[in-house]
């Protein structure tokens, strides 16, 4: 049977960290183990540093993304004014066009009544005599 050689590596890997931290320490545990905390943290760092969006970088990012999204607002909003006030006008053209159109057909038909009784008038006058 063929065993894995993974938690063997694992653990030479380990003996190996372990080992190089107390050499550099001078065979103190307790200042060992503070350098490879500092080191991990150290390690960490830099790669949180180097994940994107972090930092200045995602700050520049949300800088440009708000200012899309304030410029299509801004867009979508004098859109809306524009399409607003082009109805607004275009409403007050065809009321006005109506008002006059009314005005004009109750001119026609006053004429007309004017024009009809006067007629009748006259047709009634020439029974008695008159023009």
């Amino acid at each position: 049977m063929s065993r894995s050689r993974v938690p063997l590596i694992l653990g030479g890997t380990a003996a190996a960290g372990i080992g190089y931290y107390l050499y550099t320490a001078g065979g103190d545990g307790k200042v060992a183990q503070k350098q490879a905390e500092a080191d991990a943290h150290r390690v960490s760092a830099r790669f949180k540093g180097e994940l994107p969006g972090r930092g200045k970088e995602a700050e520049k990012d949300a800088e440009a993304l708000g200012k899309q999204a304030g410029a299509k607002v801004d867009s979508a909003l004098n859109k809306t004014e524009a399409e607003l006030s082009k109805a607004r006008s275009e409403a007050e053209a065809y009321a006005r066009n109506a008002k006059d159109n009314t005005l004009k057909k109750i001119d026609e038909f006053d004429k007309k009544v004017e024009n009809e009784a006067s007629k009748a008038k006259s047709g009634i006058s020439s029974w008695f005599g008159g023009k």
